[in-house]
């Protein structure tokens, strides 16, 4: 029998890698084993893509689009390019990005008295470092620091000229609130304030004091990261 592989049968090799792995090493094995939190992001993509390729196509959809955000954000049509998905496991890729998206805004009331920028950052930052637009919101909040409501002020290109300090301070005046903390994102990636944000604080600070509406915090959102322009004492 000639030991030479034919250009067929290596593909074929490849393709069938998760049914050549030892069971215990499979993804779905290693989930049931260790957890989700053991495993790379290749394997919980594998998961649910399943199949024989299932490793493969996860590091195909991972070359393409470089991050889980972006698969997010990402048409079924333009998931569908990529090479082992087909409509049916695409739909099933948006839906749990979906639901992680849903579970990461969630209010959670058994955690969401703010006690520290990372309390706050905590409630947004795996949604927002995600954006690839730039997001405003604000955490408004009681007496206690507990979290009364999440809200979106504005999203795009945010500056100067476009934030309306009144406008957005009508939002904590609708809810009747005792304070606030701004929160937006840097699609970039850097969380480090620009002078611009620094300007924008200044000047929400100032019209809270007027309103009696006290300015707890501006956070900056980076991917995995943030900034407290509080402890930074950057526009307070």
């Amino acid at each position: 029998m000639s030991a030479t592989l034919t250009q067929s049968t290596f593909f074929t090799y490849q393709e069938n890698l998760v049914a050549l792995l030892p069971v215990k090493e499979r993804p779905v094995s290693r989930l049931v084993e260790y957890g989700a939190g053991a495993l790379s992001t290749v394997e919980i993509l594998a998961t649910l893509i399943g199949g024989a390729d299932q490793i493969e196509t996860a590091q195909r959809l991972i070359t393409e689009f470089q991050t889980i955000g972006r698969i997010q954000s990402a048409a079924l049509t333009e998931i569908q390019r990529v090479q082992g998905i087909g409509p049916t496991t695409a739909a099933r890729l948006k839906a749990a990005l979906e639901l992680g998206r849903r579970w990461a805004i969630e209010p959670r009331r058994d955690l969401n008295q703010i006690r520290s920028p990372a309390d706050a950052a905590n409630l947004v930052m795996i949604e927002m470092g995600a954006l690839e637009q730039e997001h405003l919101r604000l955490l408004i909040m009681d007496t206690k620091n507990r979290v009364l409501k999440i809200t979106t002020v504005y999203i795009g290109n945010l500056n100067t000229s476009v934030i309306r300090v009144g406008e957005l301070l009508r939002y904590a005046l609708r809810e009747n609130c005792a304070s606030i903390i701004i929160v937006h994102n840097h699609p970039s990636g850097d969380p480090t304030p620009s002078p611009e944000d620094v300007t924008v604080t200044k000047r929400i600070i100032e019209a809270g004091k007027l309103l009696d509406i006290d300015v707890l915090d501006h956070l900056v959102i980076g991917r995995g990261s943030f900034v407290s322009m509080k402890e930074r004492q950057l526009g307070f």
